[in-house]
């Protein structure tokens, strides 16, 4: 993660494109829609001074019954990179296995990786360090969000509080992971989960593939919105954060994700400085 740090700060001082010579091509396989993850990926791709390829799987010939090992072995032999955004997580690690080229999670059922690198380093430059700061994440605690923001974070020495409704327990797996770093704890208590955090996290309610769900979930998570109320709970001038797309008055107000306290903005443009950092990491061109 420093390294991918390092890179990402060298970025933010250079306008320059150190892949142009070499002119790779990266290609993003998504089943899931998506507009940060894929425009940021492409944004990035191109202002390093390569090219980028989506492939929206329904119009591939992975939605006529090719397999993602065949898929994978033939697009690997054609790009340099692959991000894939895929809706089971074995399906990315068989895409992996297959590739002959670097193959980046853009999201999955159980994780979010460049999503997490992107938060813990925004709260690397918001506070100027993560070690010795407290994170909540509040809401689905079983989200790939939290998965991968709990162990993104721990690595880097911060305490992870996860303030969610019971019934919508952490990933034990994750948990267990995360908690060979850093403190994990786990809680239905607002007050008590938001208590000493330097940082409050959230992600929408309802996920990709939850839409059946929708009504049962705003019921069960109403009271773990994040509003200038429950913000009390934390540490007095705590930031707020959140992933994107928010629903308003939903899992966050307004008047929180555009206020004073909010490094939601900072963080979504991080996003793409992340992913040109990963990108030279994976293709040995930040030497």
């Amino acid at each position: 993660m420093k390294k991918i740090f390092d890179i990402t700060d060298s970025l933010k001082k250079s306008k320059k494109k150190p892949l142009e010579r070499l002119s790779p091509i990266l290609a993003l396989l998504f089943e899931k829609s998506s507009t940060r993850t894929r425009i940021s990926f492409e944004s990035a791709m191109l202002q390093l001074g390569g090219h980028s390829i989506y492939i929206d799987s329904k119009t591939s010939q992975l939605s006529r019954g090719e397999s993602l090992a065949d898929t994978s072995r033939v697009l690997s032999s054609y790009v340099n990179i692959i991000a894939a955004r895929m809706y089971r997580h074995s399906d990315i690690e068989e895409l992996a296995k297959y590739s002959s080229v670097p193959v980046v999670n853009a999201l999955t059922d159980l994780e979010h990786p460049c999503q997490a690198l992107s938060d813990v380093y925004t709260i690397k430059e918001e506070f100027g360090r993560v070690k010795g700061l407290r994170i909540a994440f509040v809401g689905d605690i079983a989200a790939n969000t939290a998965n991968s923001l709990m162990i993104t974070a721990a690595k880097m020495g911060a305490e992870v509080s996860l303030v969610g409704p019971r019934g919508y327990a952490a990933n034990f797996e994750y948990l267990l992971q995360a908690s060979k770093f850093e403190t994990i704890e786990t809680t239905d208590d607002m007050q008590d989960g938001l208590k000493g955090c330097d940082v409050v996290y959230t992600d929408t309610f309802i996920s990709m593939g939850q839409e059946a769900e929708a009504d049962k979930r705003r019921k069960l998570f109403s009271k773990y919105q994040l509003n200038e109320e429950v913000m009390k709970f934390a540490r007095k001038g705590a930031k707020v954060m959140h992933c994107l797309p928010a629903h308003r008055g939903e899992e966050i107000t307004s008047d929180l994700l555009d206020g004073k306290g909010s490094i939601v903005w900072q963080q979504a443009a991080n996003k793409m400085l992340v992913e040109k950092a990963i990108i030279l990491y994976l293709l040995n061109a930040a030497r």
